[in-house]
Order: structure tokens, then C-alpha cells, then sequence
């Protein structure tokens, strides 16, 4: 099948190599004439593992392509994807669709016999409605279905999960659309995949409804967290003894610093506002957003009472990973945003080391101190806080790291470490939820 997908940012060049190596012909489109003159060299703009080969593979096999004019490609397509940002929008916490809107009015110039335009954005309930009445409007012609595909992909997981997914959502009545849809996905019925057919509303709010579940459940446990320091337990065996449970399971119960990246925070903060606006108040979101953001803010202290002083003034805080999770560059609202300037205010002096994240990193965190490894991080700091749990922060010699640092202190925000263990290498520890 011929696919056109408008947007090369983190869901529209994984979900374009995707559906290339699944043997589908794809046309990856940008306006973006510097994102599209790297990814013609070979080159990809985002860090996502196993990505670069798959593109290299697919653009060999001439099954993918990149445009800067998606016009004959539009033309040609049989689906065309709309896989462009939906971030949050300055002023009132709403999800901004302009560039959404602008692809719908592209597409409807362009299309070409009957073609199924698929919203793979997040975007909130109602949308495919408005995009199809923008295509209708300029194009009273056109023959079209408007489709709702969320995606659910992973950073650093994102091959796998488009490949191997838990389900496939499609929000669509019409029996043609479904049609392509299901050819689109064919591939995946080797694997028995579930699609899930729904109302295109339904569809649009699943999306927000599985992040927003997410996002309360880490807030949960980081709440637990809290919880056990006070009153002596231990948060990851809590977490254990939950997660057995079947109705809970063990996944997203990792106690941390408040989760972060291009998902939950801008769509909890988007179904609260969609909640609101229909008159149907979401109040367990709303106080997951408000207690995730507190959070965020609250662990400067926590480095600050490892230190005994809340004047950091001559102390220097060496920090490994900035990025919000590992094996992503993705920086977007990572709790190391909040952390890393609140322990610069309290007088700190900070050097930190991310192995992807540090290009972008630079951009947002001015006044740090970038290292190239993890021991250059600790080299004379009077603290190490790991801040993201990248695999080569897992198994640090800690005698070297003892040795390199001007008083063995660690701050350790994502629990890397047992605590008997640091402080059997004379380390004075502190970890989150326990005891």
C-alpha cells in the first residue's frame, strides 16, 4: 500500500519505518528542510534504538522515502497519516492543534479518489470531527474517511512496540476505512494482534485515558514512597507485593522523581482540560498533575538534606542522566528541569553527564557543567544524584567513585542501588521510599 505520512518527529519517522519494513510504500513529510536534508543523508534526527538501521534498510529497499512536497505522494497515497506535534498551549493548558488543522488543509488540496486520513497525533476528543470538516469544507468532492489511530509507543522501546504491540486502536465507522486500516496492519496478525475497532471519539479518548492511568499510577507509588520514609518500609517491596496482584501489576510502579517526557505531562494536563470544558471534572488527574509537579520540585531538598544545609553555596552536586528516562535524548519536561536549576539557586554548583541527552540539554540547562562519562560527573562532587537509570549507571565501581569524589555522598533517585551495599563502601546514601 502507498502511505504518506506528514511529520518526521518521534511517532511519524518510527511509525513510517515501520510500516516500510512491514512492506508498505512510505513517504515521510516535513516542512522542516534541515530534518529532511539529515534524514536524506542517512542521518536521524531523534535517538531511538535499532531506528537507524531500519530507516537505512527501508530507504535501500526503496520502500521509504523523504520529501519537503508531499503533494504527489498525498496524491497517491491510500492512507495518509497526520503524525505531527500537539504540545501544550501557552496560556490554558490545552493541546495545541494548529499544525493538525494546517496538515487537514493541506491533505484536502490533494487527495486523490477515495483516501483514508488517519490522526496518529494525540490529540483530544472531537478533533477528527473538525478535520473532517476542514477537508469537507475545502473539498465538498473528496472522498475520504477521517480515522483515529493512536499510537502507544515507548521511547527506547518504539520498534518493538509498533511491531509487537498489546493492541492496534482504530476509531472508525466506515466499513472502507476499516478495510485499508486492517491491510495497513496485516503484518501484525502473525503475531494474533488485537484491533480494536471503536467510535473515532472513543478512540481519541483511550489514548488520553491509558497515559492518564499511567501517569496516576507512577504518582501513586511515588506517594507510597513518601510514605514508607516516614514510617520506616521499604516502597519497592511494596511495590512487589502489589504488582503480583493481576488487577494491579508490576509495571509503572518504579518510585522516582515524577515521570516526565512528550506524553504524560501534556496529555494529563490535556484531559483535565477537555474534562473541564464538558463539564466533567477529572479529580484524580487534576491532583495527579499537582502532585507530579510539586514532586519534581521537592527532590533539590532531598539533595539538600543528604548535604545537611539548605545553602549549597561552594558545594558542587555532580548529577548522571537528565534525559527522562533512559535510552532516549528526549528532554522533554524530565525532572532534571526542575531539579537541576532549584539546586543552582540554593548556590550549587552543578556537572552532569547524560549519554544521549546532553546536546539538548545544553540548550535548557545554562550554568552546568557537562562531563563526558559518569566518573568525570563525580570527580570532586560532594554529592552524585543519579537522576535516570541508564544501564552503564547500574554497575559503577564504587571505590573508584568513592575515591573520585570529595565527600561519598549519593542521592540516588531512581533506587540503582541496595542499601546495604552503598553503605558497606562507606557511601552515606539516600534513595527514594526506603525507610
Amino acid at each position: 500500500m502507498r502511505v504518506a505520512m506528514i511529520g518526521t518527529g518521534y511517532v511519524g519517522l518510527v511509525s513510517g519505518a515501520c510500516f516500510a519494513d512491514f512492506g508498505h510504500v512510505v513517504t515521510c513529510i516535513d516542512k522542516d528542510a534541515s530534518k529532511i536534508e539529515r534524514l536524506e543523508k542517512g542521518e536521524i534526527p531523534i535517538f531511538e534504538p535499532g531506528l537507524d538501521d531500519l530507516v537505512a534498510r527501508n530507504v535501500r529497499e526503496g520502500r521509504l522515502f523523504f520529501t519537503l512536497d508531499g503533494a504527489q505522494a498525498i496524491k497517491d497515497a491510500e492512507a495518509v497519516f497526520i503524525a505531527v506535534g500537539t504540545p501544550t498551549r501557552r496560556g490554558d493548558g490545552h493541546a495545541d492543534l494548529s499544525y493538525v488543522y494546517a496538515a487537514a488543509e493541506e491533505i484536502a488540496g490533494l487527495i486523490d479518489g477515495f483516501t483514508v486520513v488517519v490522526t496518529k497525533s494525540t490529540v483530544p476528543v472531537g478533533t477528527g470531527d473538525e478535520v473532517e470538516a476542514i477537508i469537507k469544507k475545502a473539498r465538498p468532492d473528496a472522498q475520504f474517511a477521517v480515522v483515529s489511530n493512536p499510537e502507544f509507543l515507548r521511547e527506547g522501546a518504539a520498534i518493538e512496540d509498533f511491531k509487537r504491540p498489546d493492541r492496534v486502536v482504530v476509531g472508525s465507522e466506515d466499513e472502507r476505512a476499516q478495510a485499508v486500516m486492517r491491510e495497513l496492519y496485516r503484518p501484525l496478525s502473525l503475531n494474533e494482534t488485537p484491533i480494536v475497532f471503536t467510535g473515532r471519539r472513543t478512540s481519541e479518548l483511550i489514548k488520553y485515558a491509558a497515559n492518564a492511568f499511567l501517569a496516576m499510577k507512577i504518582t501513586f507509588i511515588n506517594e507510597m514512597a513518601d510514605l514508607c520514609e516516614k514510617v520506616g518500609a521499604d516502597v519497592q517491596q511494596v511495590a512487589k507485593g502489589i504488582g503480583l496482584d493481576k488487577r494491579i501489576g508490576g509495571k509503572f510502579l518504579n518510585a522516582g522523581p515524577g515521570y516526565g517526557g512528550s506524553c504524560f505531562p501534556k496529555d494529563t494536563i490535556a484531559l483535565v482540560k477537555t474534562a473541564q470544558d464538558y463539564g466533567a471534572p477529572t479529580r484524580l488527574i487534576e491532583t495527579t498533575v499537582e502532585v507530579n509537579d510539586a514532586r519534581k520540585k521537592a527532590m533539590a531538598a532531598k539533595v539538600a538534606a543528604a548535604i545537611g544545609s539548605d545553602d549549597l553555596t561552594g558545594k558542587t552536586i555532580g548529577v548522571l542522566g537528565l534525559t527522562f528516562k533512559p535510552n532516549t535524548d528526549d528532554m522533554r519536561d524530565a525532572p532534571s528541569l526542575d531539579i537541576v536549576p532549584a539546586l543552582q539557586a540554593l548556590g550549587a554548583k552543578v556537572q552532569a553527564f547524560d549519554p544521549e541527552g546532553h546536546h539538548e540539554a545544553e540548550k535548557l540547562l545554562p550554568g552546568v557543567d557537562f562531563k563526558t562519562g559518569a566518573y568525570e560527573a563525580a570527580e570532586h562532587a560532594d554529592v552524585l544524584v543519579i537522576l535516570t537509570e541508564w544501564d552503564q549507571f547500574r554497575a559503577l565501581d564504587l571505590d573508584r567513585v568513592k575515591l573520585l569524589m570529595k565527600s561519598p555522598t549519593v542521592v540516588d533517585l531512581r533506587n540503582v542501588y541496595k542499601p546495604g551495599e552503598m553503605v558497606r563502601h562507606g557511601f552515606t546514601y539516600a534513595s527514594i521510599g526506603r525507610g
